[in-house]
């Protein structure tokens, strides 16, 4: 199925299954909602709430995506070329086979993984400068999954119930799997990217926090 002239459509490839959606253009909120093993393609940007709830499938944008990327999905990938907005990967769950991935290639905004519960998001700050390539607030209320940003410098305002530590020879292994399909969609080098700094971030065990939803 192809779709050419998009100009923010809501809902597109809402709960698809088994078939390939390419989009031409601009695709409106909740993208892919619900997809359940469908692959999209969009050739431009996509809005707010790309592949919320997704379960299973692959959502990939050669451009950029609005807030509430991923928003509580359960399953399946997300390949953002570029960046995407606030409160990427919330609720963020995972469960057995079913480990959601979300990859952005540029910046994502505050609130990255935000209550995040499983599952994996990469932020690989392309063109970022040196600066983070994440917004205020990055795991906001995490309390499962992992969370890797590459670049030399820390985020600020990291909440103190998420540890942080380098990236390690296995992580880095772990990545090289993880980006193999999205450097072959978008032809980036994954020598190159692997090759620079990664922070890893994950819940602090010394710090269990099950029940606290806000940092102060």
């Amino acid at each position: 199925i192809v779709l050419s002239e998009v100009f923010g459509q809501r809902y597109l490839g809402s709960s698809l299954k088994d078939r390939e959606l390419t989009i031409e253009g601009t695709a409106g909120n909740a993208l892919g909602c619900f997809l359940d093993g469908g692959i999209i393609t969009v050739h431009g940007n996509a809005q707010d709430a790309t592949g919320d709830t997704m379960n299973d499938g692959k959502i990939v944008i050669h451009g950029s995506c609005g807030d509430g990327t991923g928003l509580a999905m359960r399953g399946g990938a997300i390949y953002i070329r570029d960046s995407s907005g606030y409160r990427s990967g919330i609720h963020m769950k995972a469960y057995e086979d079913k480990q959601p991935l979300l990859i952005i290639g540029e910046r994502a905004g505050s609130f990255l993984g935000e209550y995040q519960a499983g599952g994996t998001i990469i932020v690989l700050g392309r063109n970022q400068a040196g600066k983070s390539p994440v917004g205020y607030f990055c795991g906001t209320g995490m309390h499962g999954g992992t969370i890797y940003l590459r670049c030399d410098t820390l985020p600020v305002s990291l909440p103190p119930q998420v540890a942080v530590r380098d990236a390690d020879e296995a992580d880095m292994q772990v990545l090289g799997g993880l980006l193999e399909e999205y450097c072959s969609l978008f032809a980036f080098d994954k020598t190159e990217l692997l090759a620079s700094h990664f922070f890893v971030l994950q819940p602090n065990s010394a710090t269990p926090y099950k029940m606290l939803y806000t940092h102060v």
